[in-house]
């Protein structure tokens, strides 16, 4: 598990074809590894990998072929820069929220604007995904813990202040920039509580549930 608040910005240095899979060697910068050990868990853009190799100056994963087929990690090319953030501990502050490493779907950035000081994000994601995003509920954006500002339809926006543009891959993203997105764990789970059915058969579902239960006055 990861809490969304990335710790350093890495660097790929090498990608290896392996059999259909890929083994990324990545530059981790500034990230902390003093304490790492062989087999830990650490999220690159949001996607929970293995370390199989410690180097003096990051780590070795395996990428399997599902993983380069479902989220952003397949467009990796050496330099490409990377969101970097250890696993949890029980002694860990939890300053995002509840995140497992496992993406959901991609997400694309539609529009990028000026908003303040801030910068003002605006993405689609796939349709069977735009259920589970509420206003002012909780994203992941490649890694990123972050609070939806407003949906609409398939759409989301999202700012992002000084602080998290200095410190993660936002900076890069442009128009068409694919993203690794991870829903809220708890809306995933409410939704299967209450219906008791697959989360893939929708919205109407959940609504349906929670008018039942009391939660929504119809």
């Amino acid at each position: 598990m990861f809490t969304g608040i990335i710790q350093a910005i890495g660097q790929v240095a090498k990608l290896e074809q392996k059999g259909g899979d890929v083994r990324l060697t990545l530059d981790t910068g500034d990230l902390e590894l003093e304490t790492a050990e062989l087999g830990d868990s650490i999220a690159v853009n949001g996607v929970c990998l293995t370390a199989v190799e410690l180097t003096d100056h990051g780590f070795v994963a395996d990428v399997s072929a599902e993983t380069l087929d479902k989220t952003s990690l397949g467009s990796l090319k050496p330099g490409s820069a990377v969101n970097l953030e250890k696993a949890l501990t029980l002694n860990t502050a939890l300053g995002g929220h509840l995140v497992s490493g496992h993406v959901d779907g991609l997400g694309t950035v539609l529009s990028q604007r000026n908003d303040g000081r801030s910068y003002r994000y605006e993405f689609s994601v796939p349709q069977e995904l735009a259920h589970y995003i509420a206003q002012k509920g909780s994203i992941t954006i490649d890694g990123t813990s972050l609070t939806v500002n407003h949906v609409e339809d398939n759409r989301f926006d999202v700012n992002i202040v000084p602080h998290t543009w200095d410190n993660t891959i936002f900076q890069h993203y442009e128009i068409n920039t694919q993203v690794n997105i991870e829903v809220d764990i708890i809306a995933r789970y409410l939704e299967r509580l209450l219906t008791g059915q697959s989360p893939m058969q929708g919205e109407n579902n959940l609504v349906k549930a929670l008018t039942e239960s009391g939660f929504i006055k119809s």
